[in-house]
C-alpha cells in the first residue's frame, strides 16, 4: 500500500511541474497553445496561429527555445518552410516553400547560416545547387551532371 501512495504522490509531483497553456486574441481566435514548466517556461509541444485563425508554425520547445522539428504557415495556411531547430537555432536541412506551397529550395543550415549544400528547384526539378561554410557561397552548379560529378551523395546526406 505503501508503494502505490508513493507512485501516486510522484504522478502527481510530476503532473504539477508542467501545465497546458493557450491565449486567445480579442477576437476569440486561439493564438497560442502548448506547455509551461513551473517557471513558464514553454516546453514540450507548441502551436501558434495568426488571428484569422490558420496556423502560424508548430513545433517544440525547450526552456523558452526552439528545439526539434518545426513548420511554418504563411496567413493563407500554406507551409512556407519547415526544419529542425537546436537551442533555437535551425540546424540540418530546411525546406522553403513558395507561395503555392511547392519547394523551392532546401539548404544545409548550422547555427542558422548556410553551411552545406543548397539546392534550388523550379516546377519540382533540380534547377541549381551552391556549397556554403559558414554564410558564404562557396560554388555553384547550374547543371545537374557537373553537380553530381562533383558530389557524392554522402556530402548531400550529411553535409554540415
Amino acid at each position: 500500500m505503501r508503494f502505490l501512495f508513493f507512485i501516486s504522490l510522484i504522478c502527481n509531483i510530476a503532473i504539477a511541474q508542467k501545465q497546458y497553456q493557450k491565449t486567445y486574441f480579442d477576437n476569440g481566435n486561439l493564438k497560442s497553445a502548448g506547455w509551461v514548466d513551473s517557471s513558464n517556461n514553454k516546453i514540450d509541444y507548441w502551436k501558434t496561429f495568426y488571428k484569422n485563425g490558420n496556423l502560424k508554425e508548430a513545433g517544440h520547445y525547450k526552456n523558452n527555445k526552439r528545439t526539434k522539428f518545426w513548420v511554418f504557415y504563411n496567413d493563407a495556411g500554406t507551409k512556407t518552410s519547415e526544419g529542425h531547430y537546436n537551442n533555437n537555432q535551425k540546424i540540418n536541412w530546411w525546406v522553403f516553400y513558395d507561395k503555392n506551397g511547392n519547394m523551392n529550395h532546401k539548404c544545409q543550415l548550422k547555427n542558422n547560416k548556410k553551411n552545406g549544400y543548397c539546392l534550388m528547384y523550379k516546377n519540382k526539378k533540380l534547377v541549381s545547387a551552391a556549397k556554403y561554410s559558414l554564410g558564404k557561397k562557396i560554388k555553384e552548379w547550374t547543371d545537374f551532371s557537373s553537380f553530381t560529378k562533383e558530389n557524392s551523395l554522402r556530402d548531400l546526406n550529411n553535409g554540415n
